[in-house]
């Protein structure tokens, strides 16, 4: 079944660690957002696995050199899932794998910046990454014309595991159960609602019943 993951995007370890709590008994995956590390650093991803062991533990690193490091750094810190950029050279992306190895956890690709997104999904799969990310940034989803839509046949496409994050919300997470995506990534969707529990628990019921339907 596909898992939920939410997609924390605040700024303070204490704002993180309530709407996490609020949100923890319908999440899967427990993202801790670049802007979030970038404020607070590693310690948030600590204090968030210390809270939530039994939740994976996503660090979004975005790393885009220094693989291999990176991803041993975020990893004695407790994440269970980091992130390395796909537009980066493969080296990279093959250095955080041999870490995650080491480790006993599991790197993901970023697609954001990349072109073409579908043949890059299909290159990296064979390092060894979990999955790969079909993402759309904020910047992106705010372009003229912009739609979920498009990541979600992306995934279609690429055939390969694959998260989908851009847009995800109660009204496109069954077209992203049903492209076969092995994550749904939701950030404004659960922390901007006025409920994030509410909100949270409607897309976690909605990828139950669209899983009970295929």
């Amino acid at each position: 079944m596909t898992k939920l993951q939410v997609a924390i995007d605040l700024l303070t370890t204490e704002a993180a660690l309530e709407l996490a709590g609020k949100v923890a008994p319908y999440v899967d995956i427990i993202e801790l957002g670049t802007p979030l590390i970038k404020a607070e650093g590693l310690s948030v991803v600590t204090a968030m696995k210390k809270a939530f062991p039994n939740k994976l533990i996503f660090a979004d690193m975005k790393t885009a050199d220094t693989g291999a490091l990176e991803a041993e750094i975020a990893f004695k810190a407790g994440a269970d899932l980091v992130t390395v950029m796909g537009t980066v050279d493969d080296a990279t992306i093959k250095g955080a794998v041999e870490a995650a190895k080491k480790y006993g956890k599991k790197v993901v690709v970023d697609t954001i910046g990349v072109k073409d997104r579908v043949k890059r999904a299909q290159e990296v799969i064979f390092f060894g990454v979990a999955f790969v990310e079909l993402h759309a940034g904020l910047d992106e989803q705010a372009l003229p014309g912009y739609s979920v839509q498009t990541l979600i046949n992306e995934g279609k496409q690429a055939k390969v595991p694959f998260s989908i994050a851009g847009g995800v919300t109660i009204d496109t997470i069954k077209e992203v159960v049903a492209a076969g995506a092995e994550v749904a990534v939701a950030g404004g969707a659960i922390y901007g609602a006025t409920d994030p529990a509410a909100a949270a628990k409607a897309l976690k019921e909605a990828i139950i019943s669209a899983t009970a339907v295929l």
